[in-house]
């Protein structure tokens, strides 16, 4: 008998680092709010597939393979990589969720394409399919002075007042995510940008 293999409409990823250590820091962001998306839509993301906890979920007619890469942050790519290629999912159907410290806590920020920007985790996920993706940066907040340590700035936790602002806008991940899943980019864009 064979089986055909399954399909999956899109991936949606969220970037940190695996470990208590890292949990609620500001580089953990893109875990928190897939963890916030997997709770909207159902479903639990805990399979280990692909260097990654993944589940899949089906999203307003979407087929929806949910990943937190637990290769750590700078080698994001590998998982994303090994998952676009045993589905055939092509980049633009990728939506990576990851935080942002030039982005004031709790503002978005959607793009369809685009470099790095210095992000690590962005800059694996290029190495390994291109940077034609969909992203949702979800500001951190910057540095408190230019000199503080990046490493040290992005593995810090959130204030209290930060982490609200950040968590506020897990709905409105949500719903970017879906409209760009509906084709509905520029229209996401204009409602969550800024």
């Amino acid at each position: 008998m064979l089986f055909a293999k399954p399909t999956i409409d899109y991936i949606v990823a969220g970037l940190g680092n695996p470990g208590a250590k890292y949990k609620r820091t500001r580089h953990n962001t893109g875990f928190e709010a897939l963890d916030h998306l997997a709770d909207a839509w159902g479903a639990r993301v805990t399979k280990a597939k692909f260097d990654a906890l993944t589940d899949t979920v089906t999203v307003r007619g979407h087929k929806v393979l949910l990943m937190k890469p637990q290769t750590f942050m700078n080698l994001s790519g590998q998982a994303i990589g090994k998952a676009c290629a045993f589905y055939k999912v092509p980049p633009e159907h990728v939506i990576v969720l990851f935080d942002d410290i030039s982005l004031a806590p709790g503002r978005l920020r959607l793009r369809k394409t685009g470099s790095a920007g210095g992000h690590n985790g962005i800059k694996s996920i290029i190495a390994a399919i291109g940077q034609d993706f969909p992203r949702i940066k979800i500001g951190v907040g910057e540095r408190p002075r230019p000199e503080y340590d990046l490493a040290d700035w992005v593995l810090s936790k959130p204030t209290d007042a930060e982490r609200k602002a950040i968590t506020a806008r897990h709905d409105d991940v949500r719903g970017a995510a879906e409209m760009i899943m509906d084709g509905e980019f520029l229209a996401a864009q204009d409602k969550y940008n800024g």
